[in-house]
């Protein structure tokens, strides 16, 4: 006999951008909106009773009305209220998560200030937070940064490893190092100011990848989530996703030149694949 197992269901894909209008400046926001419900829906599956769903149509729109109404200043902190409100409102819920992305947007610099009202998108990457509650629990935070492209052009070895009679590539002790990194983190309890502790974490991670002498990505990825941790207490894990942004090395000699790790094919696939978490 069939019967249900875990299921959930939700919005995805909400695009919101906020405009706060202050007197001096304005304050924006864009995000991308996830919101996923788990709860006593099993009659919507097996019996066709739509009596307990609440229509994704009205999350959509519950993710504009919470924009609205909340003087979060983060995408933790809007999560959060939107979280709450959801298991306020629908007591057929048990748990509902929500994932928000916020694009990189930053106020441009004209003649060394700020401009009030204009921004620039600063980078690709995106910051990112998952807020997850249960009904009775505390709320499960874990803040992050998807796509974080970061490349040092020396420093870099890797020798050493396996060599059996597939193996084509050659050691290297002076290599460049790209990455387009996934980073997220937890904490023991969540810190009274989310911006600071991101921008203390994004500081340690870039700080550590230009200093380190990296002897392959696992050694780095550690390196750096061991200074994470110690420079931002409220942090208790993070997790680093390093894919290789390979520079493959040109042969110039059928040309009759040299080439002095000086010109370099750029290329992503295929690609090491290396991540790995650091806790307390």
């Amino acid at each position: 006999m069939a019967h249900l197992a875990e299921n959930r269901y939700g919005k995805a894909r909400v695009r919101v951008m906020k405009v706060v209008r202050h007197a001096t400046h304005h304050e924006m926001k864009e995000w991308n909106v996830r919101v996923l419900l788990q709860g006593d829906f099993e009659t919507s599956f097996s019996k066709a009773d739509n009596s307990k769903v609440l229509p994704t149509d009205t999350m959509k729109n519950t993710v504009y009305y919470i924009a609205r109404e909340s003087q979060a200043t983060t995408p933790e902190g809007y999560a959060m209220d939107l979280v709450q409100y959801l298991l306020d409102n629908n007591a057929q819920v048990s748990s509902v998560s929500v994932e928000v992305e916020e694009k990189s947007w930053g106020r441009v610099s004209v003649a060394g200030k700020l401009h009030p009202t204009t921004y620039s998108l600063n980078g690709p990457e995106v910051q990112t937070a998952c807020v997850t509650k249960q009904r009775g629990s505390e709320f499960e935070i874990i803040s992050g940064v998807d796509g974080m492209v970061i490349l040092k052009t020396t420093d870099s070895e890797f020798t050493g490893y396996i060599v059996d009679k597939l193996t084509t590539l050659k050691e290297s002790t002076d290599r460049i190092f790209g990455t387009r990194a996934t980073i997220t983190w937890g904490y023991g309890k969540p810190p009274a100011d989310f911006a600071a502790v991101r921008i203390a974490v994004i500081d340690s991670v870039l700080a550590t990848f230009a200093a380190h002498h990296s002897l392959s990505v696992q050694h780095t990825i550690y390196d750096i989530g061991e200074a994470v941790l110690k420079a931002v207490p409220s942090v208790e894990w993070i997790k680093q996703t390093m894919p290789n942004l390979h520079c493959l090395l040109v042969n110039l000699e059928p040309f009759g030149q040299d080439n002095p790790n000086m010109i370099f094919v750029p290329t992503d696939e295929p690609h090491g694949y290396i991540e790995a978490t650091v806790r307390r």
